[in-house]
């Protein structure tokens, strides 16, 4: 890792400038208690707890906590991955999936491990200043190891052209 990205994870894996993050750029992130468990080029897992804030009226936690954790699990590599490029790359979610498989009744860990997509699709979109478009995947597990559920989250990356 270059030094831009280990300063990514010490940024994201500590508590403290975490959460100053979240309450700072998305906030309902901070009040969801989510937190980054792991983080690295193999890996990105995000947990979020069943809490008061985050059920709904049928005792199971709210789909769309369950989103938030799992997009910053793709997102976070997906800033990982760009910060290995010194180009200008604009990056958004343009669709997203979910099946959710089993109630989430408790803490749930998303994890995503396709760190090498994106570098590899971030790399093709500088290379021919084409937009490009990547699917990757996260899951989410309870603490006993069940599956809840499996998103999908296309992300777009372009090189941006320098204004004249």
């Amino acid at each position: 890792m270059n030094s831009k990205q280990i300063k990514l994870v010490k940024q994201l894996k500590n508590r403290w400038l975490f959460s100053v993050f979240a309450w700072t750029k998305v906030p309902m992130l901070a009040l969801s208690g989510a937190k980054v468990k792991e983080f690295n080029k193999q890996r990105a897992q995000v947990a979020v707890p069943f809490k008061y804030l985050n059920k709904n009226p049928f005792q199971s936690m709210y789909f769309a906590v369950q989103s938030m954790a799992a997009e910053l699990s793709t997102a976070s590599l997906v800033l990982l991955a760009l910060k290995e490029f010194e180009e200008n790359i604009a990056f958004i979610v343009t669709a997203s999936e979910a099946t959710f498989i089993k109630k989430a009744a408790g803490k749930v860990v998303f994890e995503c491990v396709d760190y090498e997509l994106f570098r590899s699709g971030i790399q093709k979109a500088v290379k021919t200043g084409e937009g490009v478009a990547i699917k990757a995947e996260t899951v989410g597990k309870l603490i006993s190891g069940e599956e809840v559920a499996r998103f999908t989250f296309t992300w777009s990356f372009k090189k941006r052209i320098p204004k004249k």
